[in-house]
């Protein structure tokens, strides 16, 4: 949804352009590893954002090329046993492909599941990227932390979720990602606030797995 009047700048880009953030589509994503360099796959999710409203999960146990560490176990609980018998990540990324179909991915420290995707996905053209991690740092100051697990807790992001869903299991995180969204997208109104300049020092944390 557009309102005013925009004048095209010298890159391209309208001056006073105002987009209704939920306009766009979004795939938000949570992936969890092997705990090896480089990260491989054992399990991923993405949660779709359309018109402002979050859909269901899309969740695949993916048998990794290498085995899973103890200390990846200890992290998330999947062992070499549970994904022993599930498929490759060449056997649903035609799957994953589709449910990233999207206008923007949405993430928390966005360049650790986008450099996992891109190294499993080749030639995969990732979209606009929006992370939540910096989108926090920028919109909701003054928290204590910014970690995902301290944002649900402070705005009781996993409030009504289904008992069998666990942090850092990739289905949770994916969901309580995608409520962190639409709670900073919800208070910046606008994609153009979105895409807003993070606060400077806001490097992406020290991964807790990969």
């Amino acid at each position: 949804m557009n309102g005013g009047t925009a004048e095209p700048t010298s890159d391209g880009r309208n001056v006073g352009q105002v987009t209704d953030w939920t306009s766009l589509n979004y795939a938000v994503v949570d992936v969890e590893g092997n705990g090896q360099r480089p990260p491989d796959l054992v399990e991923l999710a993405i949660v779709p954002i359309g018109s402002g409203v979050i859909g269901e999960p899309m969740s695949w146990l993916i048998r990794p090329e290498t085995s899973i560490k103890h200390l990846a176990t200890r992290i998330h609980g999947l062992t070499n046993k549970d994904v022993a018998e599930c498929p490759s990540f060449e056997d649903i990324s035609a799957h994953v492909l589709a449910a990233l179909a999207a206008d923007v991915l949405v993430a928390h420290n966005a360049h650790i599941d986008l450099g996992v995707l891109q190294r499993k996905l080749g030639a995969w053209e990732a979209p606009e990227v929006f992370d939540t991690l910096k989108l926090a740092r920028r919109l909701l100051p003054n928290q204590d932390h910014y970690r995902l697990g301290a944002l649900v807790d402070a705005f009781g992001l996993a409030e009504g979720l289904p008992g069998e869903l666990m942090p850092h299991r990739a289905t949770y995180d994916a969901l309580v990602a995608a409520r962190l969204f639409v709670l900073l997208a919800t208070k910046a109104g606008s994609v153009e606030a979105l895409r807003g300049d993070p606060p400077e020092g806001g490097e992406g944390e020290a991964p807790t797995l990969f």
